[in-house]
Order: C-alpha cells, then structure tokens, then sequence
C-alpha cells in the first residue's frame, strides 16, 4: 500500500514537473510551461529575445523583447504601466487562453483574449510575440498591435486603434523607466508628427521616415490597394529599428556587426550636417545646435557652423613645446567618417598620433575600433544624454589658452597649499580693526580632472595614462553620482558631490552653495575647495571629513555609542556657533534651511562643520526677515 502510494505520489511529481519545466532557449511557451526569471525564450533564427528585465537601480521589473545581438535594445514592453516589485516573476498561459505574468502576490494579464482553445506563445523572428492556436495556427493576439516606442520591420504601420484613431508611438518616460512618457508620434494629414503632450512638437515635412516610395536605404511596401498607405517598412537586415525616444527623438537606427553598436541613419533632432561645422548636436538639451567649447558661431547662429577662437599652434619642428591640447568630450556619439588607424592598438599613442599631426583634429579610441583620427572640417557630433549606453569618449584638439580657460587638473592639486592659504586669510580677517576682503578664490577644475580623479581613486592608480586606457577601455564604468571620497596623486583626500538630474537640485542651488560657501570662513562650516561647472555636469570638491555625517552615529544603535556626553555638547555648541556666525557675523546674513543630521559633517576629532547650503537664503545687510515662495529644506 505505502508502495503504490511512493508511486502514485512520483508519478504525481514527474507529471507536475513535465507540465511546468523551466523554458530557457526555445521559442515557445506552450500552455502549462512557465517561464522564470531569468530563463528566456529566443526567436528560431536567434534574432530576437523575450524575458524578464530591470533597468539602472531600481527594482522594477518588466517582460520584454530585445535585439538578441543588444539586449539593452528593447523593443516592446508588456507591462510598461505595472512593473514588479521582484524578480522572482512567471509568465504562463493560463486556462483562458491568456498569456500571464505573475509573483506570489499578483499577476498581470498581456493579453485580454478569452478561448477555451489550448494555445501557445512564440516569439518569431521578427520579434512580433504571438498568441496562436497550434492546430490551426490562428492567430489570437500579437504584440505588433500593441506597440510602445519602437517600430520594427514588417510591423504593420500605421497602427489604428479601436477608435479608429492612428497612432504609432509613445515615448518612454526617461532612460530607465519604460512608462509612457511625454512624446507621442501620430499620423496626421499624411505626414508623420511628434507631439509633446497634445502640442505638435514636429513634423515630418520632408518625408524622411514615411514615404510609398523607396526612401534612404530601406522600402516601403504596401499591405492592400485601399490607397491610404497602409503597409511595413523593409530593410537590408532585421537588426534595425524606428525609436521614438524619451527625448522626443524619432531616429532610425541599424545595427553594425563592424564595430556592434547602433548607428543613426536617421534622425528628427539630429539630422544630417543640421547643425553646421564644428557644432554639436544636444540630443537632451532645450536648444539643439550649440557651438563646441573653444568655438564660436561663424554667422548668427550655432546651426550656420562655428570657427575657432584661437587658432592651433601645431609644429612639427624637433624639439617644440606641444602648445595644443585636447578637450575630452563624453556621452558622444561622433561621425562615421572617421580615419581609422589600425596597427594603434592603446589610446595613449592614438592621442600622440593626432597630437603629431598638424591635420589632425580630434580623435577617439574605442576598444573594438581601435584609434579613430577626424581631419579637417567636423560635422554631425551628437551629444548624448548622460549614461547613455551608445555614448562614447570624444577628445576635440583646441589650442593650450583655450584649454586652460576650461579649468585646472584636480589630480595635481596642492589641497595643503589650499587650506594654508584659507587659514591665512582667516586670521588676517580676524586682525582687530582689519577690513580685509576674503581672497579665498573657489578653483575650477575639468570635468575631465574629475572623472581621472575618481577612477584613479576606485581602482587605486597614480598613472593617469593608465587611467585614460581604463576609462577609454570601459566605457560603461560606473562613476558615482552622490558625496563620495577621493584620493589626489599627493594623497590628500578630498570630498566629491556630483549632483545627479534625478537629485532635484539644479544650478540654481549649485550656484548658490558655491557662492554661499566660498565667501565664507568657520572652524564649523565645511571648506569648499572647487567646482566643475562644465557642459551639464553639477560637481562641488569640499574637505574630506573622516567620520562622515551626524546621522551616520545617531540612528545607528552601536556607533551611538562614540557619543559620549562631552562630545554630543561639543558638536551642539559646534553646530550653535556655525549657525551663529552665518545668522550675525558673516559678511553675509545666511538662514540655512536645510539643517538636519545628515548635513552635519564629523572630522577625524569628531568637530562638527555645517555642509549643504543649496537651499540657504542670502539676506541683504540689514534685512531681518524674508518671505519665501515655497516650501524648501527640512
């Protein structure tokens, strides 16, 4: 009896397990299988890839489809509106017929047909997702009619929805958040338009990505003989795609087996030689032709081309001192018509290549094309928007005075020279019947500087030209966003803020902390050593404090203890007498409103300094209040 029972309860498991194996490879799921996170099923010719994804930090969780040759290439999303809160997903057919995807919690249903027919997902390689009957191979649903931001080839366009109305796409809501977003494209009066919100953001004027007739190098071909340009695009291969991106740009976009990345053949923002020589093109920027650093318009405007403010002092002659430079542009997508120089093999000599040639203006190195060399007249540089994965590393030739206008290397940075000079005007403005000005001057550094300082610092390298071939090398490294610590070649540390656009705080407070703490001078305020304003980085460099913040001890039930009773009454009276200075003996009157624990800064004796004045309030001389439009601080 116990035997038949053994049996009965193994044929039970084995049938259980056969019914709802695991999928990873194939191209279907049929009715009883799940597929689990993170198995995927992928296209029969390999094309294509479905599957569960999260994007940046954040613990969102979608099912999607991807290029298999770039899986951060997404193409369809089924839950863009109700991500999960886990990985730990499945996604089943269940007994209605529908394709499903579900937690321990909750589940979501892709697609809302109800049939009592057993049917089957498969992905088809041309990374349309169809709900079919496996007898009749009827099709139920597809993911082709439920398009997000992408069009693909052989995807039926354009798309008209239950109401009747054409609509094509609409936007993710930033980079790492595939919600709908701000931008929609539609189809109207036969051209296709950009809307932002219910504005026409633009047109379609020239017919550069919809035509009945054969258009760049792809073709359109017609579905029926209604004469309403019904029909799907054709393109020389299928790793190529239309993408309506969060910026509002639609571009054209085909995948290169060459050097793997995506290039844009076309684009509504960017398009060819649009915004002039030696210009460059802001994919993310309110105005989109802007003039390249070191250049200046030519005519009234950046889209008529730029020229150089100082010409290139370039010679050849044995012995010269190298007069120019290069100025490091990141997140770049740069032209295609670059000189390839194949037998350079590091980036160091492809940056002495071009630094010895006279005709030679920029270069770039990247690791699969080696060393990229531009000559003569520059068109058709993108900026990118910031961590975007097709974003590579830029290096323009600008003469030394220009160079030296875009700031000091923070890697050579005397800091001890820095806060001597700080203390010596600290004490001659304390002098009794001394009316000095405060010369502390706030030094400005490169965003290049910053970047070599924190590789330099995360992967504890003096060199920096091994830190040029790393960054160059890598260019998906991870540079930190928030208050981090760095190391200088002298070994000073120093304090890194990079404001991220996510954080809130905008120029306006980056403008305001510098000016506020710059002018200062307290034992219990935090020294402001520099700044890098540059392109639309937001980075302040302050003293490094050892024991971090405040909050970094009160909240945590161990390290509370350092916090014996004298030493929690000389940080109060710390706190108290920066607070002190800035409200009544500070040339400026200061309230700081955003005082809380985590702004209260320890050095290595456990002194408190006040830090973060982003939202601080500068009141004139003999103001004693000021009203405020907002809500603002803690």
């Amino acid at each position: 009896m116990r035997r038949n029972r053994f049996a009965s309860l193994l044929s039970l498991l084995v049938f259980v397990f056969l019914a709802f194996q695991a999928i990873d490879g194939a191209d279907t799921i049929e009715q009883g299988q799940l597929l689990t996170y993170p198995d995927t099923i992928i296209s029969a010719g390999g094309k294509f890839e479905l599957g569960f994804f999260s994007l940046g930090n954040t613990d969102k969780h979608y099912l999607g489809i991807w290029h298999k040759v770039s899986n951060q290439s997404i193409v369809w999303v089924a839950n863009r509106e109700y991500p999960f809160p886990t990985k730990f997903l499945n996604l089943s057919i269940n007994g209605d017929g529908k394709l499903v995807i579900s937690d321990d919690k909750s589940d979501y249903k892709v697609t809302d047909t109800t049939t009592s027919r057993t049917t089957e997902a498969l992905l088809l390689d041309s990374g349309n997702l169809v709900l079919r009957d496996p007898s009749s191979l009827e099709v139920l649903w597809e993911s082709f009619d439920d398009t997000t931001n992408t069009i693909l080839p052989e995807m039926p366009f354009p798309y008209v929805d239950k109401l009747g109305h054409k609509w094509l796409l609409v936007s993710w809501r930033n980079l790492t958040d595939p919600a709908p977003g701000l931008f929609s494209l539609e189809l109207e009066h036969g051209s296709l338009s950009i809307k932002k919100r219910s504005e026409t953001y633009w047109t379609d004027t020239h017919n550069l990505f919809w035509s009945p007739s054969r258009v760049s190098n792809r073709s359109w071909k017609s579905s029926d003989t209604s004469g309403d340009g019904n029909g799907y695009w054709e393109f020389p291969n299928t790793s190529a795609e239309i993408v309506l991106d969060a910026f509002g740009q639609l571009k054209l976009q085909s995948w290169s087996e060459d050097d793997q990345r995506w290039h844009t053949l076309v684009s509504s923002k960017c398009s060819y030689h649009k915004c002039g020589v030696f210009s460059i093109c802001s994919i993310p920027g309110e105005k989109t032709c802007l003039c390249l650093e070191g250049f200046r318009p030519i005519g009234n405007r950046e889209s008529e081309g730029c020229g150089r403010k100082t010409k290139l002092q370039c010679s050849n002659e044995e012995g010269h001192v190298d007069t120019d430079g290069f100025l490091f542009l990141p997140y770049v997508d740069y032209p295609s018509d670059g000189h390839v120089l194949k037998l350079v093999t590091n980036t160091a000599d492809c940056k002495s290549e071009c630094l010895d040639n006279c005709s030679c203006i920029a270069y770039a190195y990247d690791y699969k094309l080696r060393c990229s060399v531009w000559y003569e007249d520059l068109f058709d540089l993108k900026q990118l928007p910031q961590n975007d994965i097709d974003g590579k590393s830029f290096y323009l030739k600008l003469a030394s005075s220009e160079l030296i206008k875009n700031g000091e290397d923070l890697l050579k940075f005397d800091l001890e020279m820095s806060l001597q000079a700080d203390d010596i005007d600290l004490n001659e403005a304390n002098k009794p019947g001394t009316h000095r000005k405060n010369k502390s001057k706030l030094q400005l550094f490169s965003f290049e500087a910053f970047l070599l300082q924190q590789i330099n610092f995360q992967l504890q390298i003096s060199s920096v030209k091994a830190v040029l071939d790393l960054f160059i090398r890598y260019d998906n490294f991870s540079l930190p966003l928030q208050g981090s610590p760095g190391v200088l070649l002298k070994g000073d540390e120093i304090a890194v803020k990079r404001l991220s656009r996510r954080s809130g705080q905008g120029w306006e407070e980056l403008k305001n902390e510098a000016i506020v703490i710059a002018k200062l001078q307290h034992k219990n305020l935090v020294r402001l050593l520099g700044c890098c304003p540059e392109r639309e980085e937001k980075i302040l460099i302050y003293e490094y404090m050892p024991n971090k913040s405040l909050d970094f001890f009160l909240f945590d039930p161990i390290k509370r203890r350092v916090l014996d009773w004298e030493t929690r009454v000389r940080i109060t009276e710390g706190i108290a007498q920066g607070l002190l200075y800035l409200h009544q003996y500070s040339r400026l009157r200061i309230i700081h409103r955003d005082l809380k624990a985590s702004n209260i800064l320890l050095d290595s004796n456990m002194n408190p300094k006040n830090s973060d004045f982003g939202m601080a309030r500068i009141f004139g001389g003999e103001e004693l209040q000021a009203n405020t439009s907002r809500i603002v601080g803690t």
